[in-house]
């Protein structure tokens, strides 16, 4: 399966004293890629929101398992893993330049109306585009 990336330098203000990158910034490292990706294919914050729904996450798993230093190159890979009812999961795996696993996570987006009502069912419109991204992601299939 293909995967999004995109690459990060660990920055200055994302280090620690000991150079390392404080943990909390994995998880905005997560949503850049989430970002990015889900952008390409009309699933950004906005694009939803513009289709009258909003992804609010309802889940968040990261592991972490070497760290991150100052001005490191960080590979965020991301892809859409199985989804259940009106979910969308996205998988991600963080990566140094030399290849090595820094971390891995998973964040689970629920999808509401406007006025905060659980959808049950992707609609239309975002079960479209979702198709899409899978099509991408599965065959290579651009968007």
């Amino acid at each position: 399966m293909k995967t999004h990336e995109t690459t990060i330098t660990v920055r200055f203000n994302e280090v620690d004293a000991y150079r390392v990158a404080w943990h909390g910034h994995y998880v905005c490292w997560m949503e850049i890629g989430r970002n990015n990706l889900s952008g390409q294919f009309g699933l950004g914050p906005d694009d939803l929101l513009a289709l009258g729904y909003q992804g609010p996450v309802v889940s968040l798993e990261l592991k972490y398992l070497r760290p991150a230093l100052f001005n490191d190159l960080v590979t965020v890979r991301t892809w859409l893993d199985t989804d259940a009812a009106a979910m969308l999961r996205f998988r991600c795996e963080m990566l140094s330049a030399d290849g090595q696993r820094l971390a891995s996570g998973l964040v689970c987006h629920a999808l509401t109306d406007m006025n905060g009502v659980l959808q049950y069912r992707l609609p239309l419109e975002v079960e479209q585009r979702v198709a899409n991204m899978r099509a991408w992601l599965d065959e290579g299939v651009c968007p």
